[in-house]
């Protein structure tokens, strides 16, 4: 009988953020309350404007195969909008748009590593950063950050990571699962070290345009120019534009990367959904309201969790500079008691918090982070009130 899997198919991990929030919905489905802490999506509709624009393209019939990275509509609304957002000047030759950022990571995973090149994972990271660079074949090189110093990789630490089998370096500002972004000065320190070694900087900004007090966000792009020829940016509308389930990512780089992935992709999916592009054509260069309003409810949530938690006891989190997540510290009750059974790291503790609270959480395990669980206020404000009553109730029957 034939090997029914590929011995590379051994190097990859489930996701943990998935299998968390598809428990979350099996207990639901049972009837449960559950409350979801877990999702890496906004809870509003995409908006209205947004949703007219696909059924409007449905009803035009174009809903048939486009080139395999785009209609040219959406390859000009993605380099527009980036005009926008960093000064940029690419043309349709440096965009390919995918089947959400995902997507995108994995072809340039697929296009740029090698078995033996390393690739510099900073952590607490999104999970599926290292899961690809497995998959290559490639080694992914985890640089440990501290809440200390913002969950940002610090020069020094890039510096140490870099050898000169460093195929690339990934960063993501703002940060899932931190919500740490780094400063214009804080980029600019990197990019200094990059500048003398020769590596692909791939940025992922798919929390962009999602950040608080007004933080000064910046692009590795704009900082450095001088190093346009090896920055990839990843991009999509899924956070912003509460745009999970459409699907829709891109790349902005270099033509001669541009080229590969699209052939890839050509071999892979072809293009993705047709009346979806057309919905994002209209969120990237259509009213701009529906941004503002999801912000300033993030911005209220983001408060009332992150003091919410630092007031239950043995919890610590810093207050974010973007994205939608609470990143917690939790180590005081790894190694605490429920029913007399201990609970040896924060994967265990939340699995409690699951059983007992009813509260789903992803575990900083998943993201190199043990001690650490992330908790999204993607969610409502009466939502994140109840489920931090129910933790804090919970955190304090433990022994």
């Amino acid at each position: 009988m034939p090997r029914t899997h590929a011995a590379r198919n051994g190097l990859l991990q489930p996701s943990a953020t998935v299998a968390v929030a598809q428990r979350a919905r099996e207990l639901k489905a049972q009837g449960i309350d559950v409350l979801s802490f877990s999702g890496g999506e906004p809870d509003f509709d995409t908006p209205a404007h947004i949703a007219a624009a696909a059924k409007k393209a449905i009803d035009e019939g174009k809903t048939r195969y486009t080139a395999a990275k785009g209609v040219p509509e959406l390859l000009d609304a993605v380099c527009a909008r980036s005009k926008v957002r960093r000064g940029t000047d690419y043309g349709r030759e440096n965009v390919v748009c995918s089947v959400g950022a995902k997507h995108v990571l994995f072809n340039l995973a697929l296009v740029l590593y090698d078995v033996g090149d390393e690739v510099i994972v900073p952590a607490p990271y999104w999970v599926s950063y290292p899961e690809q660079v497995r998959y290559t074949g490639a080694t992914p090189v985890v640089v440990e950050t501290t809440m200390a110093d913002g969950f940002r990789m610090t020069p020094e630490q890039l510096e140490a990571a870099l050898t000169p089998k460093t195929k690339a370096v990934i960063l993501c500002s703002p940060s899932n699962p931190t919500g740490s972004a780094y400063t214009e000065a804080q980029l600019r320190a990197l990019a200094d070290v990059l500048a003398t070694h020769d590596c692909w900087i791939l940025v992922d900004e798919i929390y962009g345009e999602l950040v608080y007090d007004g933080f000064a966000q910046k692009s590795v792009i704009e900082v450095a120019p001088e190093l346009k020829d090896r920055i990839i940016l990843i991009d999509g509308v899924a956070k912003t534009y509460a745009m999970t389930g459409w699907r829709i990512g891109w790349m902005l780089g270099p033509a001669a990367v541009a080229k590969d992935v699209n052939k890839l992709q050509g071999q892979a999916t072809t293009n993705p959904t047709t009346p979806a592009q057309y919905a994002v054509v209209e969120a990237l260069s259509g009213p701009q309201d529906a941004v503002a309003e999801m912000l300033a409810a993030f911005t209220t949530r983001r408060s009332l969790i992150t003091h919410g938690i630092n007031a239950i006891e043995g919890l610590s989190c810093r207050m974010p500079e973007g994205a939608f997540y609470a990143f917690t510290d939790v180590s005081a009750h790894v190694g605490r008691k429920a029913a007399g059974r201990v609970l040896e790291n924060d994967i265990e503790l939340a699995g409690y918090l699951l059983e007992e609270a009813r509260c789903a959480v992803v575990p900083g395990t998943a993201f190199g982070a043990p001690g650490h669980v992330r908790i999204s206020y993607a969610c409502s404000e009466a939502q994140i009130e109840e489920g931090l009553r129910r933790i804090a109730e919970a955190l304090g029957k433990l022994e």
